[in-house]
């Protein structure tokens, strides 16, 4: 099968942003110090979902950015914003960055640390600035 060679400029021009899978790690020492009042209570056994959530929260947390905008995926659902709608970002110690958007809003963009400021800036054609440079 041919491989489309206008679809490779595309995908370098779009960066997607994920919490890291070694989580899962610190997930499955979570889930194996919860084993210890659950087989103690068994009536404690529905905190195993925590584990679970905390899982799927790992796999779908995931910010997409490209030149039109940025996708903010939740746990639930996701929300897509034009890079024109957005004013700035916003970092708070040890937590996401967050779009501070023209409309007074706020979008939370999960696993964007200022460490990944330069994928941003590459993807967004300038409009997040890098802080490297």
């Amino acid at each position: 099968m041919a491989s489309d060679s206008s679809a490779q400029p595309s995908r370098e021009r779009t960066a997607v942003l994920r919490v890291s899978p070694m989580a899962h790690v610190a997930v499955g020492f979570f889930t194996l110090g919860l084993l210890v009042p659950v087989l103690t209570w068994p009536a404690t056994a529905p905190l195993l979902v925590i584990p679970v959530v905390l899982s799927a929260l790992i796999i779908r947390l995931r910010t997409v950015a490209d030149r039109q905008g940025v996708t903010a995926r939740t746990l639930l659902g996701s929300r897509s914003v034009r890079w024109e709608e957005i004013d700035g970002l916003r970092f708070t110690r040890g937590s996401w960055a967050r779009a501070q958007l023209k409309s007074g809003g706020e979008l939370r963009l999960p696993a964007v640390s200022f460490a990944t400021l330069p994928q941003l800036s590459e993807v967004s054609a300038g409009r997040v600035p890098n802080p490297y440079r």
